[in-house]
Parts: structure tokens; sequence; C-alpha cells
């Protein structure tokens, strides 16, 4: 209505996923992208002095270490993922211990226990038997009769991001696949409205700042072509086209 000829959208996954395990609505439960985002903004965040991270990806590394930071004396990840299989870098992985956090792996969340006034008072976890299936598609297992309890002040949970649209694509052609990123080519991120092009992790789910800021670049070729079709675009010419 504006005269706006195309867009790009690229928000992000700006959203924490919950594990859907009883108690998780405590207060003192946080997702990661919540946690972080508020220790940003205040610089000094009062996470308590005894922290569990649930998860073993990047994310969960940053949440670990930050609570240090933020003054927790004592902060403990636990995954489903084996040492080997862990998702998190191996360097983070080393920075995060050297930091004091510890790593539990094989163990998933099955409970989140609540004192008298609904704060965080436990944790419960599970053991996790295996993580992928035959053909290495994300499958666990748990041994429910094997758990263990860890008693906390605060619980962040980081087993993934979600993207919210809210009412971005209201009345437009966009569609969205199942883990809720828009379908578009992977080419000319065109999606199936015409004057509409998306990227970033919108596009790929989650993934490194610097694969969105490529998908940025090549965007911008894309969207150039679409609104001035008869030009030649010389400068920052992308070889793939």
């Amino acid at each position: 209505e504006q005269g706006y000829k195309a867009f790009y959208i690229a928000i992000g996954c700006q959203g924490g996923r919950l594990t859907g395990v009883p108690g998780e609505d405590a207060e003192g439960v946080y997702t990661a992208v919540e946690f972080l985002h508020a220790a940003a903004e205040e610089n000094k965040f009062d996470i308590g002095k005894n922290v569990v991270v649930v998860g073993g990806g990047n994310v969960a590394i940053d949440a670990a270490r930050v609570s240090v930071h933020c003054g927790a004396e004592k902060v403990a990840m636990y995954c489903l993922e084996s040492r080997e299989e862990i998702a998190a870098a191996d360097d983070e992985v080393e920075e995060a211990l050297e930091d004091g956090a510890s790593i539990n792996n094989g163990w998933g969340p099955k409970e989140i226990i609540k004192d008298e006034n609904g704060k965080v008072k436990a944790i419960v976890f599970k053991k996790c038997v295996s993580v992928f299936d035959d053909e290495h598609r994300f499958s666990p297992v748990y041994d429910e009769d094997d758990t263990v309890t860890v008693e906390c002040d605060n619980v962040i949970l980081s087993i993934g991001q979600a993207i919210e649209w809210g009412g971005l694509l209201d009345g437009t052609a966009v569609e969205l696949n199942r883990n809720m990123t828009a379908q578009a080519d992977t080419f000319t991120f065109h999606t199936g409205e015409p004057d509409i092009f998306v990227g970033g992790d919108a596009l790929t789910g989650p993934r490194f700042a610097i694969d969105a800021i490529a998908m940025g670049k090549e965007g911008a070729i894309s969207i150039h072509r679409y609104v001035q079709p008869h030009s030649t675009l010389t400068i920052g010419r992308n070889p793939r086209y």
C-alpha cells in the first residue's frame, strides 16, 4: 500500500522451545533464547547460584557460560547425546568446562519439581539409551526407571529454537513447513507470494549467522532482478546467476 515493490523477511528463530514435561511452567524455568536476551539487555541477570541447562548445542553452551558470568556458582548441563554425539563444537565445550560448567551426557528431562510457591526446586532426568535410530534420525529411547533428581534454583531449556511469525504473513500466499520455516526457492529465495522473499533462519532453521548474511546478499540480487527485470547487475554479481 505504501509503494514498496518487494519484501525480504529474515526474522530468525527468536523463540525458544519447551520440552512438554510436567512442571515446566514453574517460576524459574527459562528458554535459552529468553535468558540470553534478558542477560544481554540487563548486562547482569540474577540466575541464582545453582543452574541446570537442558541441551547440548552451542546455544546451551552459551547459556551455561553466561550463567557462570552472571554469578552462578554451579552450572550443570544435561543432554541426550554422548560426548561423541554432542552437537556443540569441541572448542565451545572446552571453553564451557574451563569456565566451570559440567556436562552430563545421556540424560533427558522427565519432570520439573516445584516448591509450595510454584518455584523450581529440582529437575528429574531419565536415562537416554539411544538418541538416533538405525537411519540416524532423531528418535530418542529412554529407560524410564533409571532417573536422577538434580536440585537447582533455575532451569534453562535449550532444546531448539522456534520462529514466531505472529500475523506477519496473514493474507499472503507464503506457505510454511512443519517446523514453521517458510517455503521458498532455495536458489532465489522467492516464496509463493510474488513480492515476498525469505532468508536466514526463517528459511533454513537455526544455522550460523554467516549463512544468513550470505543469503541476504544473494536475496538482494534476486530482489533486484525481480523489481528491475531489464537491468544489468554488474557490481557484486553472484556467480550462480
